[in-house]
This record gives structure tokens, C-alpha cells and sequence, in this order.
């Protein structure tokens, strides 16, 4: 019996499947949305995420996503819902519902900051060990396969060295050619 239950999916259920940006129609709804375990962080929302709750306007949606989209130096962190109040000019009680499906995560912001590239064709073995997946071993295998002609690109450098689908992935971001 509790099988068959769990089998039957709730029709706010089957509607939050098939349309990713559903706005809720109630405070209920976004209670037994947070119940099944969505969530909302604050910190990272899109206008679409913030119109998802109900009573939020465009204007406000945006303002939202305004502060938390800003430059480092400039940018506001929410660290609970008296922040979203305050941002929006509303009395706490007002928004309270909204609480059981925010998420307050801390950034920080030397993470937010983009990895300083390694020039493959330049660096020595020992600087490119400083790049997250190179180890030793392959530093010093870069190093000596470009002494046949520097690397073109990534698909170069992973095919020259036979790199895993997954050690190319993660050095993406952190090489340059």
C-alpha cells in the first residue's frame, strides 16, 4: 500500500517536471515544494527562480538578481530572509513563507574569481603542477611533448598525450595555448 503511495506522484509534482520555471500559485505550494526538496538559493537566483514565488513582481525579481549579480567589490550577499525584506522593502511576516525554500549559501569571493590560466607551450613542469589534475608526472610529459611543436589546442595537447575524457574536462579552465 505504502509502495503504490510512494509510486503516485503529486499533481504539483508532475507540473514542477514539466515546466521548470512553474510559478507557484500559493504559499502551500511552495511548502510541499521545499517538503520534496527544492530549493532556491538566494545568493545565485535568476529572475526566473525569484518569479517562481508567489507575490514577487518582475521589478522586484530583478532587483533581486541586480544585487546579487554585481561586480565582487560591489556585490550583496543574503545571509537570511530579514536581508530579502529589507532589499525589497517589505515587512519580514510578509515574506516568511518563502523561507522553508530559500537556501543562504556563503560565497566567497576570492572563489568567485577566475583561475589564472597556464600557457602549456611556456610554462616548466613545475608551474604547470600548480594547475588542479597536472601532477608531476604529467608535467613533465607536456614539457616533453611539445619539444615536437607546441601545442595547438586542448584536443591537441589530449590527444598528443592521451588524456582522459575527465583530465581534459578539468583542465579546461586552466590552460592556455
Amino acid at each position: 500500500m505504502l509502495d503504490r503511495f510512494l509510486r503516485k506522484s503529486h499533481p504539483l509534482q508532475r507540473r514542477l517536471r514539466q515546466e521548470p520555471y512553474y510559478r507557484f500559485q500559493s504559499f502551500e505550494e511552495v511548502r510541499l515544494a521545499a517538503s520534496w526538496g527544492m530549493r532556491i538559493d538566494a545568493n545565485t537566483a535568476s529572475v526566473d527562480d525569484w518569479l517562481r514565488l508567489p507575490g514577487l513582481s518582475i521589478h522586484q525579481a530583478r532587483s533581486l538578481t541586480n544585487l546579487t549579480s554585481q561586480k565582487v567589490s560591489q556585490k550583496v550577499s543574503f545571509t537570511c530572509i530579514e536581508d530579502i525584506a529589507a532589499a525589497l522593502g517589505l515587512p519580514v511576516q510578509q515574506i516568511r513563507p518563502w523561507q522553508v525554500i530559500l537556501q543562504f549559501c556563503y560565497y566567497d569571493a576570492a572563489e568567485a574569481l577566475e583561475p589564472q590560466k597556464v600557457n602549456v607551450n611556456t610554462a616548466t613542469a613545475i608551474e604547470l603542477t600548480a594547475v588542479p589534475a597536472i601532477d608531476t608526472f604529467l608535467g613533465r610529459a607536456i614539457v616533453h611533448y611539445r619539444q615536437s611543436g607546441p601545442y595547438k589546442d586542448l584536443a591537441d595537447l589530449q590527444d598528443r598525450l592521451r588524456l582522459t575524457s575527465e583530465v581534459t574536462v578539468e583542465l579546461l579552465h586552466y590552460l592556455k595555448f
